[in-house]
């Protein structure tokens, strides 16, 4: 293994998706980063990982495994079926599925007039009642009292 790698990704006829770390990385960290990618110790094996239900996806799960640990830093060696770096196809073209269509007209919508938003048509003011004038003298109302002497 090179010094300045960190792990070790491969095939093994025994173990299928292996994964293994530099000795001069903290075994408790290896253990916990492989663990996490669902790789399991191999029994009676130190520093030997098998990738658990390899038939489950294993390929792909591998180059995952990779991918991951390179993307926090680490320095990874993996075979070349197992490296996402060399074994990635030419990018499949996208299918056209009328999403960016669909987009547009949302934009477009978006940025016009809505006929719900639109001017009101003007029209003229409705006839208003003229307000009678206030009267100038002020109005007497008349009280009665009740022979209880309560008011109603």
């Amino acid at each position: 293994m090179d010094p300045g790698t960190h792990f070790t990704f491969g095939t093994h006829e025994q173990y299928g998706f292996v994964a293994a770390y530099s000795p001069s990385f903290p075994a408790h960290l290896a253990h916990w980063f492989l663990v996490r990618e669902q790789f399991e110790p191999v029994p009676h094996k130190p520093g030997l990982y098998r990738l658990a239900e390899p038939e489950r996806d294993g390929p792909r799960r591998t180059r995952r495994a990779v991918h991951d640990l390179r993307s926090k830093g680490y320095a990874v060696h993996a075979d070349v079926a197992l490296d996402p770096a060399a074994s990635a196809g030419p990018a499949r073209p996208a299918r056209p599925n009328g999403l960016m269509e669909r987009r547009s007209r949302i934009a477009q919508a978006a940025a016009g007039r809505s006929p719900q938003r639109a001017q009101a048509p003007t029209t003229s003011l409705p006839a208003a009642r003229p307000i009678p004038p206030k009267p100038t003298y002020a109005p007497t109302v008349h009280l009665t009292a009740s022979a209880t002497g309560r008011s109603r």
